[in-house]
C-alpha cells in the first residue's frame, strides 16, 4: 500500500464515519423531538399543577384557620370546665360545712 493509496483509504473511513456519525445525530433528534402537540400538553400539565397547588394552598390555610379557632373553644371550653370544678368543690365544701353545722345544733 502506497502513500495514496494509503491517503485515499483514510479518506474513505473518515467519510463513513462522518456520515456514520450524521446519521446517528439525526436518528437522535427525529426520536428526542418534541412536537407543538406534546408541548401543548406540557402546557396544560403545568396548568393543572398550578391550579392543584393554589388550591392546596387554600386548604392549608383553611386547615390552620380551623385548627387555630377549634384550638381556642378548646382553651375556652378547659377555662369554663376548671370554673365550673371550682364551683362544684367549693359547693360541695360548703354542703359539707353546713351538714356539720346542722348536725352539732341537733346534737346539742
Amino acid at each position: 500500500m502506497n502513500r495514496t493509496e494509503f491517503i485515499v483509504a483514510t479518506a474513505i473511513i473518515l467519510f463513513v464515519a462522518f456520515c456514520l456519525g450524521w446519521f446517528a445525530s439525526w436518528l437522535i433528534n427525529r426520536f428526542t423531538s418534541v412536537s407543538k402537540s406534546e408541548v401543548g400538553e406540557l402546557d396544560r400539565m403545568a396548568q393543572s399543577l398550578h391550579e392543584a397547588e393554589e388550591t392546596r394552598d387554600q386548604a392549608i390555610t383553611y386547615l390552620q384557620q380551623r385548627e387555630a379557632e377549634i384550638t381556642n373553644q378548646l382553651s375556652q371550653t378547659e377555662a369554663e370546665l376548671r370554673a365550673a370544678m371550682d364551683g362544684l368543690r367549693d359547693a360541695r365544701q360548703e354542703a359539707e360545712e353546713m351538714r356539720t353545722y346542722i348536725e352539732r345544733q341537733n346534737a346539742g
